[in-house]
């Protein structure tokens, strides 16, 4: 191998950072600066530097490319749906990046008419990507949304779906979504705040006016909220949201007059989480009103909609968490989950039928698809595996009759179900909770304490990461890899409580829960510390990071993606964008109780001098989420006071933001380079 050029190393200037009497040292406080010429050339550095470590793996990224694409169907399309008299669909076609978005009226047979023909809008950009497309109620306009920076601030435009002609309204600095009036000229969209990018404001929009003239509906002042607008899929009701980490916020307006005043359906209160769906004369309503921890279902007639009106339709339970419900004209389903696994329960509105849906395995996921139409007997759902493609199903409410739409094609020819083993097991965590993982691998890999595995993990907002397929993970599977999820605390897997305490002044058992269940799986002999391999993206990014501080012994090497590392400063400036929404996730540092904790594990506030796992760190530039200085920073301090002489490589996208290249299979490459990588340590390269 040739010698590989010096790590770059980025200069130190001192920055003191102080509150609550305490003093923060930050030598690579001047990354925070994209303009700054001297900040691009070192990221550039940065990115020379991984390309030259990585060099011997160069043909071994293209062949995993290669291979992770070719098992992808290029001309693949969706499955139709149906809504407001035309059937919508998706497609690719071969050798294309993007996606076309067609329709036909009433039937499949009719001519395709194509909306959207993303290819042709991406040409000129080094980054695309459609937003929302809202379809006026006449079938006459759609209301699109392009975003091509990669920062989320999306422009709306209108196009003419009759002539083809695209209007000169374009509404800027928005967060893609909008949604019609049933006057078929009234728009209504969310902006955002030029700053923080917060979305703070709704605006009423009028065909073929100037943006300038556009009427403020809404204005939600409260830093800690976003707001958001949509219509019921009874197309009766415009519904204004307004939402934080632990409150939300309605305000509702009849879709047939658009000009009039919303109204509140009940006022906010801390603490007090409700969401709405509207049928016949009434608002279903989702909500933890009386601590109901982990929801229930209640009704309430649209001329009283204030919570003292709430009656009960299924009461609250203390093992079964209540996500969703989608409603028909006959029936409404509710998305349930027990022991952390999907139900799917499906209740007539006459009382006469409330039954589930079977499913039988433990590491699977289903969820309902896309159901926009109302006066219809089917349901739409989706269920895959970790060792089964994705499938999209009808249900026939009426006949109890399942209709599989489509399969996803795993191409190549060597895909085999019967070749890959799953299974879930339940790690004891230090406080004596188990902790569910689920787990696939090749029915020829060895469980003997010798085989590679990567564990990932999420573990914040609530967010749940069911087991689900992948035709790109194959590419380590079938090279001897075992892949896990951790389900750990911060999620909401086994139910609101879960989530409860892997949060704020407990955030610290969502960390705590990886280590454990690392050593869970190396005490029954799934792999070793030597094989051991962690990956978490974002906030999962935060949880590698507190990971390799507290034991970085564990692991052979570290995959951390877009990662929120600096965790005190980011969440001390309410000019970034998400910090103010965040404090009832991570606490408000301002005040010093939650200062001193996150100060405790944020991972870039605790490098120290010891040796850390090979690590490979990721971000793009214009992410919006989390700012890229964060891992450059932290990567900086990791150079300069780790001992050891493992690999630290950065990789920063320079094109794109907090999701990675815009492209249908250009984020391949990046899973192409994080896969070498791992591969490249376990010494395997075929």
């Amino acid at each position: 191998m040739k010698n590989l050029k010096q790590a770059p190393v980025a200069k130190k200037i001192p920055h003191e950072l102080k509150i609550h009497n305490d003093v923060r040292v930050d030598n690579y406080f001047w990354l925070n600066d994209r303009e700054n010429p001297d900040v691009i050339a070192y990221l550039q550095a940065e990115n020379a530097y991984t390309k030259d470590v990585m060099a011997h793996t160069e043909d071994f990224q293209k062949s995993l490319f290669e291979e992770m694409k070719a098992r992808i169907k290029e001309d693949d399309s969706s499955v139709p749906y149906k809504l407001n008299g035309y059937w919508y669909m998706t497609r690719f076609e071969k050798g294309k990046d993007y996606p076309i978005y067609t329709r036909k009226k009433e039937s499949l047979d009719a001519e395709e008419e194509v909306l959207f023909d993303c290819n042709e809008m991406a040409k000129t950009h080094a980054y695309f990507k459609l937003g929302g497309i809202s379809v006026s109620p006449d079938n006459t306009m759609a209301a699109f949304s392009t975003d091509i920076v990669s920062r989320r601030q999306y422009s709306i435009q209108i196009k003419n779906l009759v002539t083809g002609e695209i209007y000169s309204d374009k509404i800027e600095n928005t967060t893609g979504s909008c949604t019609w009036g049933n006057d078929n000229k009234t728009l209504f969209y969310s902006r955002k705040d030029d700053v923080t990018l917060r979305s703070h404001k709704i605006y009423r929009h009028i065909i073929h006016t100037n943006m300038a003239d556009d009427v403020e509906v809404f204005h939600e002042e409260d830093d800690t909220f976003n707001t958001y607008i949509y219509k019921t899929k009874s197309r009766k009701y415009l519904v204004i949201g307004s939402s934080s980490t632990l409150t939300t916020e309605y305000r509702i307006l009849n879709a047939d007059t658009p000009q009039a005043d919303f109204k509140l359906f009940q006022k906010r209160e801390r603490g007090l989480e409700y969401a709405i769906s509207h049928y016949d004369d009434a608002f279903y309503i989702i909500t933890n009103k009386d601590e109901a921890v982990n929801f229930k279902l209640q009704k309430t007639s649209e001329k009283t909609t204030e919570k003292e009106h709430w009656v009960d339709v299924l009461p609250h339970r203390n093992n079964v968490l209540l996500e969703d419900i989608d409603i028909f004209k006959d029936y409404y389903v509710v998305s349930e989950r027990e022991n952390g696994l999907n139900r799917l329960r499906i209740i007539s509105w006459s009382g006469d039928e409330d039954y589930y849906l079977p499913f039988d395995s433990e590491t699977y996921t289903a969820y309902t698809g896309s159901n926009p139409e109302f006066n219809t007997d089917v349901l739409r759902y989706s269920y895959n595996a970790l060792t089964t493609p994705s499938s999209v199903i009808d249900y026939n409410f009426k006949t109890k009759q399942k209709t599989v739409l489509k399969e996803q094609e795993v191409l190549g020819g060597t895909f085999n179900k019967e070749n890959y083993k799953s299974e879930r097991v339940w790690a004891t965590a230090r406080d004596g909770v188990k902790v569910p993982i689920s787990l696939v691998y090749n029915k020829n890999t060895k469980l003997d304490g010798n085989a590679p595995l990567l564990l990932y993990a999420y573990g914040s907002y609530g967010s749940t990461i069911d087991p689900y397929f992948s035709s790109i993970r194959l590419s380590l599977l079938d090279r001897g890899f075992i892949y896990a999820i951790a389900h750990i605390r911060g999620g909401e897997y086994l139910g609101r409580d879960w989530y409860e305490t892997g949060k704020l002044l407990q955030k610290k058992n969502t960390f705590y829960d990886f280590i454990d269940c690392s050593k869970y799986l190396i005490q029954q002999q799934y792999t070793s510390s030597s094989h051991l391999y962690a990956y978490g993206g974002s906030a999962g990014g935060l949880l590698m990071g507190a990971i390799i501080n507290l034991n970085p012994e564990l692991y052979k090497g570290v995959i951390a993606a877009v990662p929120f590392v600096d965790v005190v400063t980011t969440m001390l400036d309410d000019s970034i964008p998400l910090t103010t929404g965040e404090y009832d996730e991570w606490g408000n540092p301002n005040d010093e109780t939650y200062y001193n904790y996150i100060k405790s594990y944020s991972p870039y506030d605790n490098v120290e001098k010891k040796a850390y796992p090979n690590m490979l760190v990721t971000t793009g530039l214009h992410d919006s989420q989390v700012q890229y200085w964060e891992p450059a920073k932290w990567v900086a301090k990791l150079r300069d006071l780790k001992t050891d002489k493992n690999k630290l490589l950065f990789h920063i996208d320079m094109n794109s933001g907090h999701g990675g290249a815009s492209g249908r299979f250009e984020s391949l490459k990046e899973v192409a380079l994080e896969y070498a990588f791992i591969l490249d340590l376990e010494g395997i390269y075929v």
